[in-house]
């Protein structure tokens, strides 16, 4: 029945699917391309990078480019640090947005000035200076609460969850109160095990950020042991010019190090992680940023 159904669907494609088809491959062969070009370059030598820029597979693959971004203890550090700072950033942004957007779904008074007030942080900031006097005030600086506090919750996603919030029926949460429940109990109970896919999509979105900052590190840290692996990253492409021709191993040619091969494989070790997390959360994008936006 399978294979029928297939078969069923492969006659019924008529002219305009095939070009659509044919259109959106080629599309997606054009985004792909630069990851696979930046992973081939990075696994190349100098002359073969030379010769074939643009390649379709390695003819001399090698990883010593790999070799010398793991050599530095940069790395490691970058790794841990963005790994604390991404980990605990996100449950700390998550639990101002989920309990910032369950309450504005509650009537209480001076509701609409509350909002109003976080609606105006979307347009108007205090200012860079303003920002790194209050952190070296507070005493944040070169430590890593500096990369975690100040950013707690983003005004839209929480918007976006108040309204995915409203869609849940509102018999369930009276049902939920007869029973007993308080409101932390049906906030846990009833409203979020219904909206884990924005919460999975949200939290995805404060991982990726939190992951990809590299500003704050390069602004507020100056423990180079302490900085994020962005701002490594930064600081490795920025020193790449400097390694080129540097002797990995030996002192043969096809042992040296090239600037290029440096910098793509510093910048595919930083993707990797999130790469591989995304996959795994795909379905719940769309659902989980369509769900509330269309609340009337």
């Amino acid at each position: 029945m399978a294979s029928l159904s297939r078969k069923s669907k492969l006659n019924s494609w008529n002219y305009a699917d095939v070009i659509i088809f044919i259109v959106l491959t080629l599309f997606g062969l054009i985004i792909l391309y630069p990851f696979y070009n930046t992973l081939l370059i990075s696994l190349v030598t100098e002359g073969e990078y030379i010769r074939r820029p643009f390649m379709l597979w390695p003819e001399e693959p090698t990883l010593r480019a790999y070799w010398y971004v793991f050599k530095s203890p940069l790395i490691v550090s970058g790794f841990r640090t963005s790994l604390i700072v991404t980990v605990v950033g996100t449950i700390y942004s998550m639990f101002f947005t989920v309990s910032i957007a369950y309450a504005l779904m509650k009537n209480f008074p001076g509701r609409g000035i509350f909002k109003a007030m976080l609606l105006f942080t979307m347009y108007f900031a205090g200012g860079l200076i303003p920002t790194y006097l209050l952190m070296k005030d507070l005493k944040l600086l070169d430590t890593l609460w500096v990369l975690i506090l100040p950013t707690g919750a983003t005004v839209n996603y929480i918007i976006l969850l108040q309204r995915f919030f409203e869609e849940v029926p509102l018999e369930l949460e009276e049902s939920a109160k007869l029973d007993g429940c308080s409101e932390v109990g049906v906030l846990f109970k009833i409203i979020l095990p219904l909206s884990l896919p924005s919460l999975a999509t949200f939290g995805l979105y404060y991982a990726v950020g939190r992951w990809n900052a590299w500003y704050d590190g390069m602004l507020y840290i100056k423990d180079v042991e302490k900085q994020p692996i962005q701002t490594v990253l930064r600081t490795i492409i920025q020193n790449a010019a400097a390694v080129q021709g540097e002797a990995v191993g030996t002192d043969t040619d096809m042992d040296k190090v090239y600037a290029e091969g440096v910098k793509m494989a510093s910048v595919f070790v930083t993707i990797l992680p999130i790469m591989c997390v995304y996959p795994f959360l795909q379905r719940y994008f769309v659902s989980g940023l369509t769900a509330g936006a269309v609340k009337s």
